[in-house]
């Protein structure tokens, strides 16, 4: 077999995080698929996943070559496909990664005009607040929420924004009574998002300037729809996105609290592995979500 099959095969494994999925997928009995990675590893004399009778992971050279292997595979696909003068084809499976309450509240709705678009398009979607690891988990995009984005070798493309809105139950006001000033925060139970980029500490930017809050943590989440749950209850003060937010004002349920102060506008970014040829399916996504944001 020509290394080339070898190294998708490979990929398929890692991606799939299994010799059976993988198996399934190329329509081959699992034996047949470690044989292969065997051969792989015996051309380049290097262990590239290291097995147990429990779980599979790459070794520090598997990881190496993994990246490699998918952008070599992914520029070879790329240039087939420009060779045959189908380049504009938006088609192929497209794995993606999206915060949870991002992905049902926003991308959910949008998801079925963007799959009538796109009819040869296979999206896998996968909802966790935490960024996964895009390229060692094989993901094509991976959208993510923040005020600013660490250094990274992934491509980073800003969709739109998302502003943060400072909410709480009027029961809970009623109760405790309702800040005038950023200061007043300290009495009261605040309620942060525990994936933000400095969890516990609001900085705000109101009429008395710009001001660093160290809350007084009363209950923390690494979800926002959680929080605003919690909110609604009347548990204390939380700050949610206004996708999250804006509903909740609408109907009353909850109120805006301390409106004259601004928090950080968070980006909704489009994380994509480095790489010189981007392949349609993910140039369509991304564009779609940035006309649809």
């Amino acid at each position: 077999m020509d290394v080339l099959a070898l190294m998708r095969v490979f990929r398929t494994v890692v991606e799939r995080d299994s010799f059976g999925k993988a198996a399934l997928e190329l329509n081959q009995s699992a034996a047949a698929i470690s044989k292969q990675v065997r051969q792989l590893e015996e051309r380049l004399g290097t262990l590239l996943l290291l097995r147990t009778t429990r779980r599979m992971s790459l070794s520090d050279g598997g990881r190496a070559y993994y990246i490699e292997c998918c952008r070599l595979l992914d520029e070879i696909a790329a240039l087939e496909l420009a060779t045959r003068g189908s380049a504009s084809k938006v088609a192929g499976r497209l794995r993606v990664n999206v915060p949870l309450s991002f992905g049902l509240k926003v991308l959910s709705p949008l998801l079925p005009a963007f799959m009538q678009r796109y009819p040869e398009v296979k999206l896998e979607l996968t909802l966790d607040d935490r960024l996964r690891d895009v390229v060692g988990e094989g993901y094509d995009v991976s959208l993510r929420i923040r005020a600013a984005l660490a250094d990274s070798t992934l491509v980073a493309r800003r969709l739109g924004e998302v502003e943060q809105m400072i909410c709480a139950a009027p029961a809970y006001l009623a109760r405790r009574g309702t800040p005038m000033q950023a200061l007043d925060l300290h009495g009261h139970d605040c309620l942060p998002y525990r994936l933000a980029d400095s969890p516990g500490i609001w900085q705000l930017d109101g009429p008395e300037g710009a001001s660093s809050i160290v809350l007084p943590v009363r209950f923390s989440a690494d979800n926002s729809l959680l929080l605003a749950d919690m909110l609604v209850a009347g548990v204390g003060v939380g700050a949610l996105p206004s996708f999250i937010a804006a509903p909740l004002l609408a109907s009353g349920v909850l109120v805006r609290v301390l409106p004259s102060h601004a928090m950080d506008r968070r980006g909704v970014y489009a994380l994509t592995p480095d790489g010189r040829h981007v392949p349609q399916k993910v140039r369509a996504f991304c564009d779609f979500l940035a006309a649809a944001l």
